[in-house]
């Protein structure tokens, strides 16, 4: 398990399948989140890490608000205990892609003048 950047993040994406996690309450999630990314509101245990990603030899990059990522790096951890092989952490979470200037997918998002919002 290790932190990525927003520039490796969207290199990931667009190299290949990634599983996207955020690590933070329903609420968080429905209001806004980077698109394509499945929620774990809680603990994770083998059954949601199914749902989530069930192929355990992708890549699954988890997120959160923000730089302090402790939601995210307990997601991220229970993760790599499940068996999955290829675990890291977006460190800057969504502050870092709303200071971005990026796009969020969810009923409170809606894309900044000239970006789009498949990023």
């Amino acid at each position: 398990m290790h932190p990525v950047t927003r520039e490796e993040l969207l290199a990931a994406r667009e190299a290949g399948p990634v599983q996207l996690v955020e690590a933070l309450a329903a609420d968080a999630y429905t209001a806004e989140h980077i698109s394509g990314a499945r929620n774990v509101p809680g603990r994770l245990t083998a059954e949601p890490a199914e749902a989530v990603a069930p192929d355990r030899a992708t890549a699954v990059v988890v997120y959160c608000s923000g730089p302090y990522r402790n939601r995210s790096t307990i997601t991220a951890a229970a993760f790599v205990r499940l068996g999955y092989a290829d675990v890291r952490i977006y460190a800057g979470g969504k502050q870092d892609r709303a200071q971005a200037g990026l796009a969020f997918a969810g009923s409170r998002a809606s894309a900044p003048a000239g970006v789009g919002r498949a990023a």
